[in-house]
């Protein structure tokens, strides 16, 4: 064999092994690398006018950013960590409660419920105001409960801990930004050729709209419905909060969560703030859907309803809790670029 070949093959294989050790090693932190790029890509604007007005100060501007990520992305995350661990422990005092004193007297409309109306009503006073028997028709639902319990910590305590390092991983983006950017383009320069400046315009404004439209604004209705129910004394207002972002990409859904909680409150005779529940959400949360959103959107990228409502839910089940705000990021992506490469030709500026 031509020496020179076989040097040339021994360069492939050492270079295809390192390659492979360096992503096995990066492998755990991919998801955190992932959303501190797109981190990094959205904020850059901001970054680049606080480089400015504080006149160069790159490592003071980048903390700032950084402080800010943190408040707004972190921030939230963690609170609902909390949130939940104080829902818990609310759950645990009212089981030892219904130990005491066993459930109350079922309620009358139960009874009226159709086909299994009457049959419910009659297990529940089986049970009524006996503790013990209670507890042994729970004891059937121990084990699965608790291993549901721990499964939902560790997926929580791993999401924030995923987008901890992403912010802080963010930090080093924003300090080699442009060395790092002159880099990507060189590489893609190399494999896509003369359209790889369009590939990467379209990659940004993807990821801004999917940002700015989708995800920020669920994180702001979620925000602001657990104020409200906060405000209004429900119980669960951190965890109701997060249902709300969740329910955000579905249309009409956070109406459901806000106007499920005024119709609790109705029930329990709170009228006053029943009526509060629902001017809050039909006033400040359904008007950052019906108003905001579209119009950052319309800035962006339009992209179909299921991407992202698949994307939210596969990024959840792939990347955990940091697959929210991943996994329709990434779908849409692969959407658009996929879209552009099965377009026929594109527009001759952009080549």
């Amino acid at each position: 064999m031509d020496p020179f070949r076989a040097d040339r093959l021994l360069a492939i294989v050492a270079l295809t092994f390192l390659g492979v050790g360096c992503v096995y090693v990066l492998w755990p932190f991919m998801s955190s690398l992932a959303w501190a790029a797109i981190l990094a890509s959205t904020c850059w604007p901001l970054l680049r006018w606080l480089d400015r007005l504080l006149g160069g100060r790159r490592v003071l501007a980048s903390s700032l950013v950084t402080a800010l990520i943190t408040l707004v992305v972190l921030g939230p995350v963690t609170a609902v960590a909390f949130g939940l661990a104080e829902n818990v422990a609310q759950l645990g005092r009212g089981i030892n409660n219904l130990v005491d004193s066993g459930l109350p007297d079922a309620p009358a409309w139960l009874r009226e419920l159709p086909l299994i109306g009457q049959s419910l009503f009659e297990y529940w006073q089986r049970l009524a105001h006996d503790g013990k028997r209670l507890m042994a028709e729970l004891s059937k639902l121990a084990d699965p409960a608790q291993k549901l319990a721990l499964t939902t910590g560790r997926l929580v305590g791993k999401g924030v801990i995923d987008i901890a390092l992403s912010v802080f991983l963010a930090f080093f983006l924003f300090l080699h930004g442009e060395s790092l950017a002159v880099r990507l383009r060189v590489a893609l320069s190399r494999l896509a050729g003369p359209r790889a400046s369009y590939l990467i315009e379209i990659t940004q404004g993807t990821v801004n709209g999917v940002i700015y439209g989708i995800l920020g604004t669920a994180l702001a209705q979620g925000v602001l419905a657990a104020i409200g129910f906060l405000i209004a004394g429900v119980p669960a207002a951190m965890l109701l909060g997060v249902v709300t972002f969740f329910f955000s990409v579905v249309p009409v859904g956070p109406p459901l969560v806000w106007g499920g909680a005024a119709i609790w409150l109705f029930q329990q005779g709170e009228l006053a703030w029943a009526v509060f529940v629902a001017a809050w959400g039909f006033f400040l949360v359904s008007t950052v859907d019906n108003v905001i959103k579209p119009f950052i959107i319309s800035r962006g990228s339009r992209l179909p309803f299921a991407v992202v409502l698949l994307g939210v839910l596969g990024g959840v089940l792939a990347f955990g809790v940091i697959g929210v705000f991943l996994g329709p990021t990434l779908l849409a992506l692969g959407y658009r670029l996929l879209s552009e490469w099965t377009t026929s030709a594109a527009p001759d500026q952009a080549v």
